[in-house]
């Protein structure tokens, strides 16, 4: 299988580390391009890519394109690669925030064009992301089944309808950063009572590491795994109650209300 990337940024990058290592391809089956040479011509030697001179390059050498830009770029873009596209018809899986399957559609006036929109997580790239999908009619069962499972190599894959992806955005895309936030949190509180910061950093990654592997492991909710850690009149039920006389539960319920606002605009 040959894979194509318009667009070498963050996300393109954490995708193309997690198949390299899932080894669910090789360096020589991957084509790149994007709009900074300086960039992508030394990222792509340094993995064995095959660096392509335009966009068109990457389409016409690929079975499966990943369109890694950003969104108002989609349009040129798709325009740019048309003549390509409709000779090799590659599977084209767009990752661009908040641009629909019809409007890629539109983009290159086709309706046979396979379109697969994915929104996949920056932990793709320690394969343990989460990454939604849908396709469009035109896209067979057959490829939709060999792209599910390229990407099941970097974590697992959730089919979703389209109204559905910007909650999804809110909740695996953007909330490592929120997760991030609370680890540093919890770290900084840790170097208040005297650790290190390496040390508080590592406690709170493999405490949080852990509970999420636990929810994931157990049949119970997360509420019922809350209330086997609160002992009666214990310690951690008064750091609960304490957090949420601060607010912590409706903080996060806004912060991720106006991440889905945000995304929907």
């Amino acid at each position: 299988m040959k894979v194509g990337f318009i667009g070498v940024g963050n996300m393109a990058q954490a995708l193309i580390k997690g198949l390299l290592h899932a080894q669910a391809v090789s360096g020589s089956e991957i084509f790149i391009h994007s709009a900074h040479r300086a960039n992508y011509e030394p990222y792509a030697a340094k993995y064995d890519l095959h660096a392509c001179a335009d966009n068109s390059e990457v389409v016409t050498n690929s079975d499966y394109v990943f369109l890694a830009v950003k969104p108002l770029a989609a349009g040129p873009i798709l325009a740019e690669i048309k003549p390509a596209l409709l000779q090799k018809k590659p599977v084209v899986l767009s990752m661009l925030t908040g641009v629909k399957l019809s409007e890629l559609e539109n983009f290159v006036g086709e309706s046979d064009i396979e379109f697969l929109r994915i929104m996949p997580n920056v932990n793709v790239a320690i394969n343990q992301g989460a990454t939604a999908l849908v396709g469009n009619a035109a896209l067979t069962k057959e490829h939709l089944s060999a792209a599910q499972k390229l990407l099941a190599a970097l974590g697992q894959t959730t089919a979703l309808s389209e109204k559905d992806f910007s909650t999804f955005v809110a909740l695996a895309g953007s909330s490592p950063a929120y997760v991030y936030f609370y680890i540093d949190a919890m770290a900084k509180t840790g170097v208040k009572y005297g650790l290190t910061k390496k040390q508080a950093v590592q406690i709170a990654a493999q405490a949080v590491l852990g509970s999420a592997a636990n929810v994931l492991a157990s049949d119970k909710s997360p509420q019922d795994l809350i209330d086997d850690v609160c002992s009666p009149g214990g310690t951690t039920i008064s750091g609960l109650l304490a957090m949420e006389e601060a607010g912590f539960m409706t903080a996060v319920i806004k912060g991720i209300d106006v991440t889905i606002a945000k995304d929907q605009q």
